[in-house]
Order: structure tokens, then sequence, then C-alpha cells
């Protein structure tokens, strides 16, 4: 497994990697523009994770700007996924670290990330990474 930086050609693939999670389309052509924004802003960290040339996982880091103390960034962790038929090889554990050793480049005080509670294969993934329980997160639906 290789896990590297994403690229254009990946998002028809991730596109079906979001289906089988959302089990809703996207539209690749408005990933693709998004995409090029993005990664002109230099605020997102994209990831792939390919194994046998084909993606099985991605994930999307958020470099945010902080104003308090010496205002070093913060990392926001999202969209995270994984092909169903590689999930338990490893294949987040990888992502997870490789993001995390961007954002400590990039000198980010901390990751964090919201999941639902109901997802308790996630919560266990995240908490065995070393993602702490003790603090509770909430998100509003726009």
């Amino acid at each position: 497994m290789i896990i590297r930086k994403m690229n254009a050609n990946d998002l028809p693939q991730l596109a079906a990697l979001y289906r089988q999670f959302w089990n809703e389309e996207s539209n690749v052509d408005k990933m693709r523009a998004q995409f090029e924004k993005v990664n002109r802003q230099k605020t997102h960290i994209l990831l792939s994770a390919i194994a046998d040339h084909r993606l099985v996982g991605s994930v999307m880091g958020v470099v945010c700007a902080e104003l308090y103390g010496d205002c070093r960034p913060f990392l926001v962790v999202e969209n995270m996924v994984v092909d169903q038929a590689t999930r338990r090889m490893g294949v987040g554990t990888h992502l997870l670290g490789e993001l995390e050793k961007q954002a400590r480049v990039r000198k980010c005080t901390q990751m964090i990330l919201v999941t639902e509670t109901d997802r308790s294969d996630a919560c266990h993934f995240y908490e065995t990474y070393g993602f702490s329980r003790d603090t509770k997160g909430y998100k509003k639906k726009l």
C-alpha cells in the first residue's frame, strides 16, 4: 500500500468510495473544481491510499489558523473513508499516520475530528489510534 498526496485522477474512485460510505452520488466535475481550488489554497492535506493500483482510502486534513497562545494552527480531520473490502487492514492507520506527520511539519498543536457516536467501529478505531474520548464534539447540519 502507498499513501500519497491525492491527485485529480483519484476523484472518480473517491466518488465511488463516498457512495459506498454515504450511499449518495458525488458530482465528479464539481469535485474536480473544488479539488483544484483547495490545492491552490494550501490549507488542505488530501491523502490517498493506493493498493493494487486502486484507491482504497482517503482522508482530508484542514489546517486552521489559531488566535490564542502562540497562535500555532490545529488540524481538523474530515472525510476519512476506507473501502469496505479493505477495512481492518491498516489503511486508516496509515492514512492518519501520514496526516499526523504532515500536521507536525506544519506545526499543528492537535488533530480533532467528529464522528457519530453510533459508529462504534469508527469510534474504537479513533480511540485505538490515540484520539481522546474525554472531549465532546457537536455538529449541526445546515
